[in-house]
């Protein structure tokens, strides 16, 4: 299979994941006073975070209702939705991939979108049989790729595509359910996009425990395979699985990230209630950040809100002086460009 048809395939799977959001209104009615963020999987980060932010939302009286859902696809429909989902957790590769597809739909959803805050990376784990040593031998396997809707998805299909490799099958199932097929040997390997130490692999360190020993043996059958292929480095970060991560990882493991952002619905424009509500939840974050590193999930230590986020717009409910000042900006650049041949 060639390079851009992979690329046509993943489009058309991620268009049609998206298009039942096209029911919704263009302006998503929100009369409900709490806030809904949609996250992940309830083993995956971004659900760990949604709960540390409900928390501290809650001391300032702001009721945040945390959401389970698919991943970062389903998470940009359901914000473009009539669903009270104001707010949700994305990975940055799925949103430039909205803003590079060629679907209205999926064009429009991107321009709805507003960074709220930058959060953390998330490591690319890839657990695999032992006979898998590299990325490449995936050329013709089974892979457990994540349900539709998921950013594991995407992001899969993303690197098979950088790497021009084909699997004979990739299954679209749950996490869980991927690598519980690794471990009994259904699939070859499994690709699950989160923040270290992510739950769902710390759990695998109960199969060593003496109740668990007639599992002992499956886990000494796989192992974390390096994503360090120079292609795929010039799209996402360098990063690496420890055993300080997992103890069943006996060498550091080279692997890539992309970085989960929050986004929100811009609310600037026909929101007032909305758009407070996420001005102070914005300033509960940062009032909290120092209390979140300390005792939320250890994510939160690598977290930078002020972080560069590239091309995506800021959300001026959450930052408003921000995005004043940048206004002033353009406004001087006018002043000074007035008149220039």
């Amino acid at each position: 299979m060639s390079y851009p048809s992979l690329f046509a395939k993943l489009y058309l799977a991620v268009i049609l994941v998206l298009l039942p959001a096209t029911m919704f209104p263009a302006f998503p009615a929100r009369a409900d006073d709490t806030l809904g963020i949609v996250t992940g999987p309830k083993t995956g980060t971004y659900y760990a975070f949604g709960k540390d932010i409900a928390q501290a939302a809650a001391k300032a009286g702001i009721d945040v209702d945390i959401k389970q859902s698919e991943g970062s696809i389903d998470n940009i429909k359901r914000i473009n939705s009539s669903e009270n989902a104001a707010l949700g957790i994305v990975q940055s590769d799925v949103l430039g991939f909205l803003s590079r597809s060629k679907s209205p739909e999926s064009m429009r959803m991107a321009a709805n979108l507003r960074m709220v805050f930058p959060f953390y990376n998330e490591e690319v784990h890839v657990l695999a049989r032992k006979d898998i040593r590299s990325f490449a031998d995936l050329q013709g396997k089974k892979v457990a790729i994540g349900e539709d809707g998921s950013g594991n998805m995407l992001t899969s299909i993303n690197l098979f595509s950088i790497m021009n490799i084909t699997p004979s099958e990739s299954r679209k199932i749950p996490p869980a359910q991927g690598v519980v097929a690794v471990l009994k040997g259904e699939v070859d390997a499994a690709i699950f996009v989160g923040g270290k130490p992510v739950r769902l692999f710390k759990n695998l360190e109960d199969l060593t425990l003496p109740e668990n020993q007639k599992y002992a043996a499956m886990l000494e059958q796989v192992h974390f395979i390096p994503l360090d292929n120079p292609k795929v480095l010039e799209e996402y970060k360098p990063a690496e699985l420890t055993k300080a991560d997992y103890n069943f990882v006996t060498e550091n493991v080279p692997t890539v990230a992309v970085q989960a952002v929050m986004v929100s619905y811009d609310f600037s424009q026909g929101n007032k209630k909305r758009c407070e509500k996420l001005t102070a939840l914005a300033q509960v974050l940062r009032k909290d950040l120092p209390e979140l590193k300390e005792k939320g999930h250890p994510k939160w230590k690598e977290v930078n809100l002020d972080a560069d986020t590239g091309s995506w717009k800021k959300d001026s409910c959450a930052w408003p002086d921000s995005v004043k000042t940048e206004g002033d900006k353009n406004n001087l650049m006018k002043i000074l460009d007035k008149g220039k041949p």
